[in-house]
């Protein structure tokens, strides 16, 4: 799924397509699309039409588009979520599921989903410490690369948790924007093993991993974000190139480019876990 790199980088395109820019028409073309609205395609249609999109915002993952009148249009962009701006009149997409026309007669936007597991809803904003967040992404915690996040209370928070370090990293109401693929990085980056027991982190060592974890997700953010396919694309439809430059993430078998470490794949959470096992060790716990 999107992390933080992928989903600012949609941000950022959206922001500079749609903004101040006024729907006239949003056309649902699959139901499943707009599932999580409950009032169902016919009322977000009619509450999208005539109002204006303010801004392109985000927090951590999760995206969405302020309207006027204090609604906001989130966006779930799921597995293979997609959004696009295209010029009026080009060929649908073979997946296409929700189309917005603007009064401008300009690009319109289109939500694309290949699986269906993403999707589009409105929802009331809440003011959360001075910013309007709307109400399903109240909960969710600043992220490293918000100007706003305060570092020595992300440390601490986390220093009081009794999990594994990795856990830690990707609960989004702890530090959010983290996923598996920038958790793996990080951690390799620190020379931290997923397991790591959060209590005995020490303060150098927590403020380092979420240290690392800005910096790696700004550098994917310059490569347009990591695309393992051609689902993850920005709003011009092209794919980010940062899967090179990843250190551990799916990099079973090969060589540690630190130390020559062989990379190892360890089952987490229904997921994987990829880490070096010399210049990450084990913590002892896990050996024993």
């Amino acid at each position: 799924m999107p992390e933080l790199p992928e989903v600012e980088v949609v941000r950022r395109g959206l922001d500079a397509h749609v903004t101040g820019r006024r729907i006239a028409a949003v056309q649902v073309l699959h139901p499943r699309a707009i599932r999580r609205h409950l009032p169902g395609p016919e009322d977000f249609s009619g509450r999208l039409a005539g109002r204006e999109v303010l801004a392109a915002r985000r927090r951590g993952k999760y995206l969405w588009l302020d309207l006027d009148g204090s609604e906001a249009v989130l966006a779930h962009l799921g597995m293979s979520g997609q959004m696009l701006v295209q010029p009026e009149g080009a060929p649908d997409e073979k997946h296409l599921r929700v189309r917005v026309r603007f009064d401008d007669d300009g690009p319109e936007l289109r939500f694309v989903d290949q699986r269906t597991f993403g999707g589009l809803a409105t929802a009331d904003q809440v003011l959360v410490d001075g910013e309007l967040l709307p109400t399903p992404v109240a909960h969710i915690a600043r992220d490293p690369m918000d100007p706003a996040f305060d570092l020595g209370a992300a440390v601490d928070a986390m220093r009081r948790r009794r999990t594994w370090v990795k856990r830690a990293l990707l609960d989004q109401t702890l530090v959010s924007g983290v996923g598996n693929i920038y958790a793996d990085e990080s951690l390799w980056r620190t020379k931290l093993h997923w397991a790591r027991p959060t209590e005995k982190l020490t303060r150098a060592q927590a403020g380092e991993l979420l240290t690392a974890a800005t910096e790696v997700m700004g550098e994917a953010l310059l490569a347009g974000g990591t695309s393992f396919d051609a689902l993850y694309v920005n709003v011009n439809g092209q794919s980010g190139y940062f899967d090179r430059a990843l250190a551990v993430y799916g990099q079973e078998g090969r060589a540690c480019r630190r130390c020559g470490g062989v990379i190892r794949r360890d089952p987490f959470m229904n997921r994987s876990a990829f880490s070096c096992p010399v210049c990450q060790p084990r913590p002892r716990s896990m050996r024993d």
